[in-house]
């Protein structure tokens, strides 16, 4: 199993932990200190090194912070985590906070006492981060310090080591383009920025520029290091050569000089002795990179991550890898969905659950010559109430039967060579509820928009976010979560920049990968959430119109439960959107099914009857 059911979060450590940080601080003449779920390459994925949120305060969700200062505690987390917090950590010691209403500094530019002097740790908070905690707390005659160690790797007796997984090439029939070509590509962007070096820092750029793939972290395919990019092509790769096979060596060698990791801080302050200008994306770097560059006579050039926008806007060979592995992603679901509905009520939990559909993947894997390397996030199985937990993650203290008239959410991805997977579909186990089919499809008719959308070059995330939202508007209903994330190529399931979500500020370029996911959560009662994996498609004309248009590919392949669609309540056009959907399911997937499992599948992919539908 690519998933442990452990409980891993302990609210009963917080208030030891906490004391003895309390203690720490004092003693370095600190009045609080600021642990944000982050390491130093400020991924989402991060090493059980680098679990420092988690270890102290019991809260094991993906973003994060908690600010602890010497009479109170707080915590925060975004609308995904609301209902878990709570049960994660311990109330008598942590308030919660909104994360994006109230973020750190803007709590301490409220709450922060007059010549409080504030740690933090540079390595894990980005220049534009550490910007606005400064700006917040000299507003209130505040004080923010660096600190040499980690405050909770001080107290941290049985910290893990850093991770030493080995590192493997992506073949260029995957990655589609050489690592000398996207170097090259990024020395020239260097020079027309004014820069003689960047730094990556996002292992995701790290993997995509040098083509290379790691297991340092949980089910991302990422080696964690750090680049020194050259405009003169005298490349550094910071890494640790004991993750490096022989070939692989051999092939980075020739690509850049590899160095330990541990020379990082004495090379980049050599180059900015030398009069670097160095190119720092604010929102990706960490700020310790941008005091060794200044502290050493350098000059940081403010640009965004040179791999960032090549890396989300995907080659013809990264598409055909994605569309292979969601052909292939969309038998192994199938199956697993129809054994979830062949099972009988209450005799199956959500672990038991999540052990099928991954056992689906794999037996899928092998058969179609393809192995899952790896599930691309915890899968996400909630029964009932745990439907209602947005990201709910299974646990044996927590596990549930899928009992009768219930409703089950199953959210999950696999990492394929070739392709990265992410997808939702929510089953009912029993009879459902008119109210379950009915929000249910007005989530549906959310995805359905998304997925027939026409948009000219030029628009954002924002600019379409509320199109999935507009039918559960209309009902007073809406979702604490944005409608869609990027993804990556076998990397992160959870890719920047672009995004369909209120604060999707990145155009919609051609080759993008989206999540669409509109959701409605009861709390206590249910769960809905629908998830296709889409891509943007080339600006074509319109007949008739005046501007060619881009449009979205849809590259999930799994069947809707018809049993859930009120299709009353779907327009003429999203109808037939559905059935042309489902068609194009079984003719993709049914190939790769035999048996009782294909007939199976024709039948959950058959077309709805006309008289089903009325005429608008």
């Amino acid at each position: 199993m690519f998933q442990s059911f452990d409980v891993t979060s302990d609210p009963s450590q917080g208030a030891a932990r906490i004391k003895r940080l309390r203690e720490w601080l004092a003693g370095k003449k600190l009045d609080g200190f600021i642990v944000p779920r982050a390491d130093e390459h400020q991924g989402e994925y991060v090493p059980a090194r680098a679990e420092r949120l988690s270890w102290l305060t019991g809260f094991t969700g993906s973003a994060g912070a908690a600010i602890i200062l010497a009479d109170s505690a707080e915590i925060f987390v975004d609308g995904r985590y609301t209902l878990q917090v709570r049960g994660q950590v311990d109330p008598s010691i942590f308030s919660v906070q909104n994360l994006v209403e109230t973020p750190p500094a803007k709590w301490l530019g409220d709450n922060a006492a007059k010549g409080a002097r504030i740690g933090f740790d540079p390595w894990l908070h980005t220049i534009a981060e550490a910007k606005a905690l400064k700006a917040a707390l000299e507003k209130r005659g505040a004080e923010l310090v660096a600190v040499a160690k980690n405050a909770v790797d001080a107290i941290w007796d049985d910290q893990p080591a850093a991770p030493l997984e080995p590192v493997d090439i992506q073949p260029l029939d995957y990655a589609g383009e050489l690592a000398k070509d996207k170097l090259a590509r990024i020395a020239g962007t260097l020079k027309a920025e004014g820069a003689t070096h960047t730094i990556l820092t996002d292992p995701s750029s790290l993997a995509w520029t040098f083509n290379i793939r790691g297991r340092d972290v949980p089910h991302t395919p990422l080696a964690l290091g750090f680049a020194a990019i050259s405009a003169n092509g005298q490349h550094l790769l910071f890494m640790d050569k004991r993750k490096l096979p022989r070939t692989t060596e051999a092939y980075l060698t020739q690509l850049s000089d590899i160095r330990p990791p541990s020379s990082l801080e004495s090379e980049i302050a050599a180059l900015a002795k030398a009069g670097a200008k160095v190119g720092l994306d604010q929102s990706l770097a960490a700020e310790k990179l941008r005091l060794i560059v200044e502290e050493n006579g350098g000059t940081v050039v403010s640009f965004n991550d040179p791999a960032r926008l090549p890396r989300a806007t995907k080659n013809d060979a990264e598409l055909a890898g994605t569309r292979n592995a969601h052909r292939r992603d969309g038998a192994a679901v199938s199956r697993f969905v129809r054994w979830i509905e062949t099972r009988p009520a209450g005799s199956v939990d959500e672990i038991a659950a999540v052990t099928a559909l991954e056992n689906c993947r794999t037996e899928t894997g092998k058969e179609l010559q393809m192995p899952l390397r790896d599930i691309s996030f915890d899968t996400i199985s909630g029964a009932g109430p745990n439907g209602a937990i947005i990201h709910y993650r299974v646990t044996n203290a927590t596990n549930r039967t899928l009992g009768p008239g219930e409703l089950y959410l199953v959210d999950s991805g696999a990492q394929y060579q070739d392709g990265t997977t992410d997808i939702t579909r929510t089953l009912p186990i029993g009879e459902p509820t008119r109210e379950m089919r009915e929000r249910y499809t007005l989530v549906l008719k959310g995805m359905i928009q998304i997925s027939m959308l026409r948009f000219p070059p030029g628009t954002r995330g924002a600019d379409i976010d509320a199109f999935a939202r507009a039918a559960l508007w209309k009902a007073g209903l809406d979702y604490a979560h944005g409608t869609g994330h990027g993804v990556g190529s076998f990397l992160s399931v959870h890719e920047g920049p672009q995004r369909i979500a209120k604060s999707g500020t990145e155009k919609l370029l051609p080759g993008m990968i989206l999540s669409n996911e509109p959701g409605y959560y009861k709390e206590g009662a249910y769960g809905i959430r629908l998830e296709n994996l889409i891509v943007v498609t080339e600006a074509q004309p319109i007949e008739g119109g005046d501007l060619p248009m881009h449009g979205f590919e849809t590259l999930t392949l799994a069947p809707f439960d018809k049993r859930m669609i009120a299709t009353e309540l779907l327009t003429r056009e999203e109808f037939e959107w559905l059935n042309a959907y489902h068609a194009r399911v079984c003719d993709e997937v049914g190939p790769l099914l035999s048996g009782e499992e294909r007939a199976w599948l024709e039948a959950a992919t058959s077309p709805f009857a006309d008289h089903h539908h009325p005429s608008r």
